[in-house]
C-alpha cells in the first residue's frame, strides 16, 4: 500500500489518536461505589471508539478513490 502522510492527514490521525485515548478513559475510569451505572463502560465511550477508527482509516488512505484500469481507460477516453 502506497500512502503519502500530507500534513493534513498526520494532523487527523493525531486526533483519531487522540480520541481513541479518551475512549479508553471514559471505557476504563473508576465507577464510583455508590454509582448505579454499569461496570462495562459508557456508549459514549464506543462511539469515540468508532469516530477514531473511521478518522484513521480515512487519514491512512483506506477511503481514497482509486479507479480500476478498465475506470482509468473509460475516463481517459471520454475526457476529450
Amino acid at each position: 500500500m502506497n500512502f503519502h502522510l500530507t500534513p493534513g492527514r498526520m494532523a487527523e490521525l493525531a486526533v483519531a489518536v487522540v480520541l481513541l485515548a479518551a475512549g479508553i478513559y471514559f471505557y476504563r475510569r473508576p465507577k464510583g461505589a455508590d454509582s448505579k451505572a454499569d461496570s462495562y463502560g459508557s456508549q459514549g465511550a464506543v462511539i469515540l471508539f468508532v469516530i477514531a477508527v473511521i478518522m484513521a482509516v480515512h487519514a491512512l488512505g483506506g477511503l481514497d478513490y482509486h479507479p480500476s484500469a478498465a475506470e482509468a481507460e473509460f475516463l481517459q477516453a471520454h475526457s476529450r
